[in-house]
């Protein structure tokens, strides 16, 4: 055989191994990294979608939680992994838009480490206190902070995450001064919450809502452009008084760079039918969770102007 005929017969099987491969993604189990604790509302999205997509895509897909260092161990840990696919994960505004403004070095590239698969889901904030504060309203509570300035003291679910730079900015719009008490994850933070450790926390509806529901935690406004359908009696902190104040976590689902635009491709449309399911969506939604399906292109977008705009939070905050 004349060596360019091999050659051809050597590339034809090359390109043939490829698309059996390609054709093959998934063969067996992936992981979905999750950069928080158990229990809250990146877990509990997470698990509920990763179970639909299991099903689509005919593999498992348990969660493996990562927490630390404000997502960076569980971000570190999806950039680095091989990228065949079988390693995805929760990147939220501290992945992708904070850690860069907060941090002089990052283990990550936020802005190429990464490959989005797409959006997942809005978690909207909501201001809460515990059974033992006697306020009512947005209102009575930022008057009793008015009155004992540098008193109230609120927790959120870790050093410089988007719910303690949100709290940042709700300071910079009422000209008040809280006590930051950082926890590990929103779970332990709202445990204290409800003994009455600290006094308040701005925390997505995912971890908040069963206590809010079951009337232990005391809702006094949402920090979104409208009120929330399972919370329809909370005012908007626009409506209590507080204007340009509106913050929520974002939630996309990503792979490590360079992932096969097959797998990918698999990936995207097992996510689309997810979250296009109405049990889903209703499952997400009794937890104040918005479903957020946003392509990559959009997804890129969103996020640069999402660094600029907690970027200037934070300059001015430090």
């Amino acid at each position: 055989m004349k060596l360019l005929s091999r050659i051809a017969l050597a590339l034809s099987a090359t390109c043939l191994s490829f698309a059996a491969a390609a054709q093959a993604f998934p063969n067996q189990p992936l992981r979905w990294v999750v950069p928080y604790p158990a229990g809250g509302g990146t877990d509990v999205a997470a698990r509920t979608i990763a179970n639909e997509m299991q099903q689509a895509i005919g593999q498992p897909i348990p969660v493996d939680n990562r927490p630390g260092a404000n997502t960076i161990v569980g971000a570190d840990f999806i950039a680095k992994a091989r990228a065949d696919g079988y390693t995805i994960g929760s990147a939220d505004n501290a992945t992708l838009a904070l850690n860069q403004g907060l941090y002089a070095k990052l283990p990550y590239n936020p802005a190429t480490d990464f490959s989005i698969v797409g959006g997942i889901a809005r978690f909207p904030y909501v201001l809460v206190v515990g059974p033992k504060s006697s306020a009512k309203t947005l209102e009575e509570f930022l008057a009793a902070a008015r009155k004992a300035p540098g008193t109230i003291t609120y927790g959120s679910p870790g050093l410089g995450g988007p719910n303690h730079v949100a709290m940042e900015l709700l300071q910079q719009r009422t000209s008040l001064k809280f006590n930051h008490v950082p926890y590990r994850g929103a779970a332990p933070g709202i445990q204290d919450l409800l003994a009455g450790t600290i006094d308040c926390m701005l925390v997505d509806t995912g971890s908040s809502m069963p206590h809010i529901k079951s009337g232990k935690l005391r809702a006094l406004a949402v920090a979104y452009d409208n009120r929330l359908a399972p919370l329809p009696d909370v005012p908007t902190f626009a409506e209590a008084g507080v204007k340009d104040f509106s913050a929520f976590s974002w939630q996309f689902l990503v792979a490590p760079a360079g992932t096969p635009r097959a797998a990918m491709d698999k990936l995207g449309d097992a996510l689309a039918k997810a979250l296009a399911r109405d049990d889903v969506r209703k499952r997400l939604g009794d937890l104040g969770i918005e479903p957020s399906p946003m392509p990559a292109a959009e997804a890129t977008r969103f996020v640069a102007a999402e660094a600029e705009r907690w970027g200037s939070v934070i300059r001015t905050a430090n």
